[in-house]
């Protein structure tokens, strides 16, 4: 008997579908919110210090019925503004062109900072945001920041100003309006940060101290403190409801990139009792924030996304700070003086060297052409002569020559687009820091496990309940999502779905 093409097609797909993966085959549908929460600076080791102080229902909920990713790693240079950009791209800054918190632009001559008209790749949100079938909405400290969330797309932002209320292009809703009424910053003169856990009469971890005619320190001790965390999550819990974010048709989305702990630690460094009690501050809102999400829209309608842009490293040994603080402007003027000597000892002094913006060396161009010295031949020269300065480790240059092979090689091309990283990057030895002069602090961007390692959290009903050891990227984030919330990759992802991170469908056998 002849068989019908509508037959025949049938059976083909129902024979193809038997051929697929049981995990894609059985993707469970996308809940009717996504929530991505992204610590800008947060460590793993925060939660195995907090131990019994974690709340049942923050870190631990996440971590006991959620796909956990301990080991989540950064292939690249560990800036804030590069690293978010790699979460939202799933590419890293070789191709998504966010190469660090700011760069020097040879053509204006000036330092250029990271945003999203600079990105060269599509976001997330631009996914997500195409057809117009799903809301997103980006929240953040910082509006640059938080620009690269939104990358191109539609998506409405949100932002503290330098006044401590939260902005939005354009017109203010009303429900931010009144928010903004309710909470201003004022009342926060002179609070006190208690620590969690702490005894009657114990002294306070600081005091928002405020000066009138130095109301810009107040704001730094703001912005560096749990208060300003709480602000971002009250902001979220507000929009939450005010825009009845999961409770429509379509799919809605709000990501939000948490800047408190990176400016606490840019002051104290991932060992700090400070960064503990962040991290416990932060378990709490996670807390609170999944007994909302668990009324509305209600458990298991919605996904909750933690990941982490970078990590920290440790504030260097006030007795070695002098060996651990590296000043810039110093090797800068060594490489220029070195290739002077090497190629023209009667040329200016620092001619060779437009200008050092950790962690690239800018050279003169000019100045090579006068000489006929080739630009591979400076450009190996001054990385070999930094390589013999003290705190410098590695480098590469625009040619591709490096001291490093192997694994090392890829996080130094991983980090590197000629046009903005100029002609050599360098990378300072374990422990050190960009030297700014306080006398104190850390610098990120390094390519250190202290910095580029991270955890990750998947959790909702489309992710199982498991701890997965492996090591992953943080390319890999973008495609996840995107695959659980059933739209397109970002035009340059590289990474790949976590497909072990889904659970089986309902329907599955």
């Amino acid at each position: 008997m002849p068989i019908s093409r509508r037959r025949f097609a049938a059976g083909t797909l129902a024979g193809l579908a038997a051929c697929l993966p049981k995990r894609l085959q059985a993707l469970r549908p996308p809940p009717k919110l996504l929530v991505v929460l992204i610590a800008e600076q947060f460590r793993g080791i925060y939660l195995n210090r907090a131990g019994p102080l974690l709340a049942p229902g923050g870190f631990n909920e996440l971590m006991t019925n959620g796909a956990y990713f301990p080991n989540c790693a950064l292939a690249a240079s560990s800036f804030t503004s590069a690293a978010l950009a790699t979460l939202a791209t799933g590419a890293y800054p070789q191709v998504h062109g966010i190469v660090a918190d700011q760069w020097y632009d040879r053509r204006s001559q000036s330092l250029v900072k990271a945003r999203a008209g600079l990105l060269e790749a599509t976001t997330l949100a631009d996914e997500l945001a195409r057809g117009g079938r799903t809301r997103v909405f980006c929240l953040g400290l910082d509006e640059r920041r938080t620009s690269l969330l939104t990358g191109g797309s539609p998506a409405q932002a949100f932002w503290m100003d330098a006044g401590g209320q939260f902005n939005t292009r354009g017109n203010l809703p009303d429900w931010l309006k009144a928010y903004n009424t309710a909470q201003p910053i004022d009342q926060l003169h002179d609070r006190k940060w208690i620590a969690i856990g702490a005894g009657f009469g114990t002294p306070p971890l600081r005091t928002m101290s405020y000066d009138s005619k130095h109301p810009e320190e107040f704001f730094a001790l703001y912005q560096s403190s749990p208060f300003a965390q709480d602000a971002q999550f009250d902001v979220l819990h507000t929009l939450l409801a005010a825009e009845k974010l999961g409770q429509g048709e379509s799919v809605d989305c709000i990501f939000v990139t948490l800047g408190a702990m990176a400016q606490l630690g840019y002051e104290t460094g991932s060992d700090s009792p400070l960064m503990d009690q962040m991290a416990l501050q932060l378990d709490r809102q996670i807390q609170r924030t999944f007994e909302i999400l668990n009324k509305t829209p209600g458990k298991g309608n919605y996904n909750l996304i933690f990941a982490a842009a970078h990590g920290a490293p440790p504030q260097p040994d006030p007795a070695l700070r002098t060996q651990k603080a590296v000043p810039g402007e110093r090797i800068a003027r060594a490489i220029s003086q070195k290739l002077s000597d090497w190629f023209d000892s009667s040329a200016v002094k620092n001619e060779y060297v437009d200008k050092y913006v950790y962690p690239f060396l800018y050279l003169q161009p000019e100045a090579l052409r006068k000489r006929n010295v080739t630009p591979r031949a400076a450009r190996k020269l001054a990385g070999e002569v930094a390589l013999r300065l003290p705190g410098v480790a590695g480098y590469y240059t625009a040619d591709g020559d490096c001291s490093h092979t192997g694994d090392w090689r890829r996080r130094f091309e991983n980090s590197f687009r000629e046009l903005r990283s100029g002609d050599v990057m360098l990378s300072y030895e374990p422990g050190a820091v960009e030297d700014y002069g306080a006398g104190r602090g850390v610098s990120y961007g390094s390519l250190y496990s202290y910095d580029t390692h991270v955890p990750l959290f998947l959790y909702g009903a489309q992710f199982a309940a498991k701890v997965i050891e492996r090591s992953i990227e943080a390319v890999d984030v973008a495609p996840t999502i995107a695959r659980a919330a059933g739209v397109g990759f970002p035009s340059s992802t590289t990474g790949q779905v976590l497909g072990e991170a889904f659970a089986a469908g309902e329907s599955s056998s």
